[in-house]
């Protein structure tokens, strides 16, 4: 029997043997510091851009805000922006550590991939109803039904619902997973143990979406995310990918647009 060189393997058949993403190559702490500058820097870069839009006109403060309230394309633009430069600074950072977005789990799509995310689906809905009826029996004044603001209350129309669409359940579900479980996750596993990572990067998570309420902060919301980060980060751990998260965030937002915008 012919001994087979390891040397002379094709790549892919390299890549099948592989199960572990690369451990990432920056301190941890600096990773979970620069996560949260960038979240928040990229938010205002995007609202000063937009801005300057409306400073060109010569607008007053107040109608340059009701612009950006229900203009569906000033919010499509901003959504844009922000993502664009949050992806860019992560890629920025990695490059100087010749680290790839597919080191972090963006590798070619799996039947898996999909396969696991169709299946975690209905396990995370089952997951959440239980975690806010044990919320609404320990917690008093907890509302579960106020309403979540999204931005693009005016839209309507073909071509808006389609800004509104890609704005909802495209962008944010991409850049949010290549950014909290990849990147930060990732940074964590680093300087803490497993469990606290995953309880940390989903308690980050949850805390990033209190402030979308109607009336204050949206405590459901951050319930029902935080055990949405619970089983993204079990998606990319069993799965090895942010494929499996990203698909189940943006199905998730999905049945949120299709709630806000064209049953109601």
């Amino acid at each position: 029997m012919n001994k087979v060189d390891s040397t002379s393997r094709p790549e892919h058949a390299v890549e099948a043997t592989t199960t572990q993403l690369p451990r990432v190559p920056w301190n941890g702490w600096l990773g979970v510091l620069y996560v949260v500058v960038v979240f928040y820097a990229a938010q205002i870069l995007a609202g000063l851009v937009v801005g300057i839009y409306a400073g060109l006109h010569h607008w007053s403060g107040t109608y340059a805000q009701y612009w950006l309230t229900n203009s569906v394309g000033a919010q499509f633009v901003y959504v844009t922006l922000a993502e664009g430069l949050t992806l860019g600074a992560l890629y920025l950072f990695m490059r100087r550590y010749k680290f790839s977005f597919r080191q972090l789990g963006l590798g070619r799509v799996r039947g898996k991939d999909i396969g696991y995310a169709a299946a975690a689906i209905p396990i995370y809905y089952g997951l959440a109803v239980v975690a806010l009826a044990i919320a609404q029996a320990f917690i008093s004044g907890i509302n579960t039904h106020e309403t979540q603001q999204v931005g693009f209350s005016s839209a309507h129309g073909i071509a808006q619902l389609v800004m509104t669409f890609i704005s909802l359940a495209i962008l944010p579900p991409l850049t949010e997973e290549i950014m909290v479980r990849g990147f930060l996750y990732s940074s964590l596993k680093k300087v803490v143990s497993l469990a606290s990572s995953v309880i940390f990067t989903s308690a980050i998570f949850a805390a990033a979406h209190l402030g979308e309420g109607s009336a204050g902060l949206l405590w459901t919301a951050a319930i029902q995310f935080f055990v949405l980060s619970l089983v993204l980060i079990y998606l990319r751990e069993k799965t090895q990918s942010l494929w499996a998260p990203v698909f189940v965030h943006m199905a998730n937002n999905t049945v949120a647009f299709v709630t806000l915008f064209l049953v109601h």
